[in-house]
């Protein structure tokens, strides 16, 4: 399974490297070191702890005024096979996205939860809010 620091952790979740500290400091999230002495978050972990993120029970720093482009960088939430399709979920800080594409492209990936995996949209209307 992919470990993580907290600095790729934080960029995940969309929040600052202090507040991933804080959070595994409270217990929020298990960490490890590793033998350099870098504290690491197991995927599995990191995958649970973006979900609650994602559904607004986490953060206590406030969001960015931004616009986002059509990358999206998080971590795998859920793979579900069919026979010939698969659904794959990301959550990429508070944004949960869901990709239905072939068994087999999911296969080639590699992709399982844990893992990190950019989302990629492509649209041809754009909304932007500011909050």
């Amino acid at each position: 399974m992919q470990s993580y620091t907290i600095g790729q952790a934080a960029r995940l979740l969309g929040v600052s490297p202090d507040t991933a500290r804080r959070w595994a400091d409270a217990g929020r999230v298990t960490t490890h070191r590793d033998e350099n002495g870098r504290r690491l978050i197991e995927g599995h972990d990191l995958a649970a702890l973006s979900i609650e993120v994602g559904q607004g029970t986490g953060g206590d720093e406030e969001g960015s005024y931004t616009s986002a482009r059509n990358a999206f960088p998080g971590i795998v939430t859920a793979v579900k096979l069919g026979d010939v399709a698969a659904q794959v979920e990301i959550q990429a800080g508070p944004h949960r996205l869901v990709s239905l594409l072939t068994r087999e492209a999911v296969e080639e990936l590699g992709l399982e939860v844990g893992m990190q995996a950019t989302a990629r949209v492509k649209s041809t209307s754009v909304h932007i809010d500011r909050a």
